[in-house]
């Protein structure tokens, strides 16, 4: 017959399943938090008392408290943590970090920049070190995180001195995939990009304004190209990078501007909306237009036509962002200097079905 456990575990301690076992109080808590100072049949033999018993562990507050040490750590996100569930991208990084820290027991914990009420996450959530990703620079989370003296490794961010930074070379990438257009005789373009913190709408001629340090890289990249081959260009930037941001800019542009025959896009998602817009107008992708992405996610491929675009390994990122943060918490645990290495993964241009040469009557 199976055992019975405990009716009352809020009253069962150490001291309870010692006695139960015959052992002392010091070997219990040996059990829980110091394996390997015990035979595996102990162990075994006392957690299967504290198991009866209704006895779940000490308290990880106290634990924690004990050792110095959370045993997790953050992830800094924008205000809304919908995106790490929604957007593509984002959720292959997590994945990938969260499959870093597996061997490590550290859990993964995800922090929005912004605060409600008293509670303000990246100062009271207890964490061991934090992955700065989807977060503007200037952020107070940021500061707020700084000012903790934890291990921090940036993501996607300006390297910062003191941290370790993984990026790629954003601006090389949308400099090649630009490029590509010209070569294929486009001189008319618009791009679609977006900022939280602005300016909106149209701006002309365009200039790289955007909030984000990757968005503003890819805009300096972008018209390295168009610069150099004397091209026309409009810019729309959205407050978001979302599909309807993507959807209206085309709407927008195709419908009430000059004729462009090439669109630069800085998400595939905002590209998405893109072609769909240009669609909802009666234009054909690519024979009116042409329209090019950056991360290549799924829904390039997916899209129809299939999305032109940047391939970047996010799985490659998070597994790189995860190993550093490991490093620098136990660097920090051995009272070493931080350090500040700037990692930069490598991209590849794909080319599918939304480009094609210019046509000479345009649209």
């Amino acid at each position: 017959m199976a055992a019975q456990r405990s009716p009352n575990p809020g009253k069962v301690t150490l001291q309870t399943i010692a006695d139960q076992v015959g052992v002392s109080r010091m070997t219990v808590s040996n059990a829980f938090s110091r394996p390997d100072q015990l035979s595996p049949d102990l162990r075994r033999q006392i957690l299967a008392a504290a198991d009866v018993l209704g006895y779940v562990g000490p308290d990880p507050s106290a634990r924690a408290l004990a050792r110095g040490a959370t045993g997790a750590i953050g992830v800094l996100l924008t205000d809304s943590l919908a995106p790490a569930f929604t957007d593509e991208v984002a959720a292959e990084f997590l994945g990938a970090i969260a499959a870093r820290l597996a061997p490590t027991g550290l859990a993964l914990t995800l922090l929005t920049s912004s605060g409600r009420d008293d509670i303000i996450p990246a100062r009271d959530v207890a964490i061991d070190g934090a992955l700065v990703y989807s977060c503007e620079v200037d952020s107070p989370a940021v500061d707020w995180l700084r000012r903790r003296r934890i291990p921090l490794v940036f993501v996607d961010q300006e390297p910062a001195v003191g941290s370790t930074c993984i990026n790629i070379d954003d601006r090389a990438a949308a400099r090649a995939i630009a490029q590509y257009l010209v070569d294929l005789g486009h001189r008319r373009f618009a791009i679609v990009t977006a900022s939280l913190a602005g300016p909106h709408g149209i701006l002309a001629p365009p200039a790289p304004t955007a909030s984000s340090y990757i968005a503003r890289q890819r805009m300096h990249g972008w018209l390295d190209a168009l610069n150099l081959a004397g091209s026309d260009a409009v810019m729309i930037q959205q407050p978001y990078s979302e599909f309807s941001a993507g959807f209206d800019s085309a709407r927008h542009i195709l419908d009430t501007l000059n004729p462009v025959t090439a669109i630069l896009c800085l998400s595939d998602v905002m590209a998405r909306g893109v072609v769909e817009g240009a669609q909802s107008l009666g234009l054909r992708v690519p024979d009116d237009v042409s329209v090019v992405g950056f991360d290549d996610s799924p829904v390039a491929r997916r899209m129809h036509p299939t999305l032109t675009t940047v391939r970047q390994n996010t799985a490659a990122k998070g597994d790189a962002a995860a190993s550093a943060l490991i490093d620098a918490i136990a660097q920090a645990r051995d009272g070493s200097a931080p350090t500040d290495e700037h990692y930069v993964l490598t991209t590849e241009m794909v080319i599918r079905e939304s480009t094609g040469q210019v046509r000479p009557s345009g649209h």
